[in-house]
């Protein structure tokens, strides 16, 4: 699976997409949610918890944490957007 980064999770990875592992890592099933993917990079990468607030789109799509992935989704993290 492949997850594109922006904006400061970008900075935070140091790069610009993000190759994962395949959904053995995320426990015993197959399938795998936003959620669970929320946990894991979290723990792969600290300071993204540390982030106001972070989006996870599935397939262009904002997605909710039980929002099921799997390895043909594209996926975005949008880190916190500022204005001015």
């Amino acid at each position: 699976m492949t997850i594109l980064l922006f904006g400061i999770t970008k900075d935070i990875v140091g790069s610009s997409t993000l190759s994962m592992p395949s959904s053995s890592e995320f426990g015993a099933k197959n399938t795998k949610t936003v959620k669970e993917l929320r946990i894991y990079l979290g723990k792969m990468y600290p300071e993204l918890n540390k982030l106001s607030s972070l989006a996870i789109a599935v397939n262009n799509s904002y997605a909710d944490d039980d929002t099921i992935i799997d390895n043909f989704d594209e996926i975005a993290l949008i880190p916190p957007v500022s204005g001015g």
